[in-house]
């Protein structure tokens, strides 16, 4: 297996931003309205000219609909507090839905490749192309003003996988309604009725990866990868800082991701001499500085003493942390 491509950068998102759940049901319902009414325009238009790719942009835009649906659901389910079934909370939601988004993605490029293949054997049949071609650029330009203007905005703003999903879903829509309107064009120029059909396949090619892309992206976080590089840094460094002042080293950090929420634990070395209130105290005081550096976090941090030998009864062994340097409680990690 390859290594894991570096993840770029990113600005750490405010606690405020990331549990902001009005928002993010707002966005989604934006995304609802829209879906709704292009759907009856597309579905119009495509019936009066005898375009599949109009016809077929209607379904598409169908499971835009319920892609909407379901982001609009799962956003608002993710922000129920833990319960007695789920302790974790409801986070990971947002990341099946960003599954289902995806599936519905690659369905309807399937269903755009079916029609076009269809039309192409029997012959297409095509009428008011000037009307196609209009709605399908009104319709491009809709969707990239809800995707780039509302959707992704507040999904970079909140870390949310399902709107993320919505609002790739909806610039696959963009690129179909653009390649129809292109390929409506080259028949008004050039009379040759079959590159109505071709247009659809090929930008249905094309959406295809954008389905695979999105679901790779979430089946990561479901299946619990740790978190970016960057955020593991942060976390390190916080810990660091209080290397040689409150704790000797640390082991065994995790990190994962669930939503747009953030687990945590590690194990920290202490003086064996200090009571069971301080070691505490000291747990909850590195608890919360990493709360400070990576909002919306949960974080367990387990307290052994440096002189803690392990499950097979050895002593503990120096190990080496980031600079290189040995110490004697041990200062490796594990991120899993």
């Amino acid at each position: 297996m390859g290594s894991k491509k570096p993840e770029p950068k990113r600005p750490v998102a405010s606690l405020a931003d990331l549990t902001n759940h009005k928002l993010k049901s707002r966005a989604a319902a934006v995304s609802i309205a829209s879906n709704a009414m292009l759907i009856v325009f597309k579905l119009t238009v495509g019936i009066l000219s005898g375009s599949i790719a109009i016809i077929s942009e209607a379904l598409h835009s169908g499971s835009d609909l319920v892609a909407a649906l379901v982001a609009f659901w799962s956003v608002r389910r993710a922000a129920e507090p833990p319960d007695e079934r789920h302790q974790y909370g409801h986070e990971k939601v947002e990341n099946l839905s960003g599954v289902i988004e995806a599936l519905l993605i690659i369905a309807a490029a399937g269903v755009i490749i079916f029609e076009g293949v269809t039309k192409i054997i029997d012959g297409p049949s095509l009428d008011h192309i000037w009307l196609g071609i209009g709605v399908m650029v009104i319709s491009g330009f809709v969707n990239l003003v809800v995707s780039r203007k509302v959707l992704y905005p507040v999904a970079r703003r909140t870390q949310s996988a399902a709107l993320e999903a919505d609002a790739a879903h909806l610039m696959t829509d963009v690129y179909t309604s653009f390649g129809v309107a292109f390929g409506l064009l080259l028949v008004k120029i050039t009379g040759w009725p079959y590159f109505d059909p071709i247009a659809a396949i090929a930008v249905a090619v094309l959406i295809i990866k954008t389905g695979y892309d999105l679901v790779m992206q979430s089946t990561r976080v479901l299946l619990d990868e740790t978190l970016p590089d960057d955020e593991l840094e942060e976390i390190r460094r916080c810990v660091r800082e209080h290397r040689g002042d409150i704790i000797s080293g640390y082991h065994k950090l995790r990190a994962r991701r669930a939503g747009s929420r953030r687990h945590v634990d590690l194990h920290v070395l202490v003086d064996e001499n200090l009571t069971i209130t301080q070691a505490h105290d000291i747990a909850e005081h590195i608890e919360a500085d990493i709360r400070a550096c990576i909002p919306n976090t949960d974080v367990l941090v387990h307290v052994e003493p440096r002189t803690h030998k392990g499950e097979g009864g050895e002593a503990a062994t120096p190990r080496r942390d980031e600079s290189g340097a040995a110490t004697p409680g041990g200062d490796g990690e594990t991120a899993g």
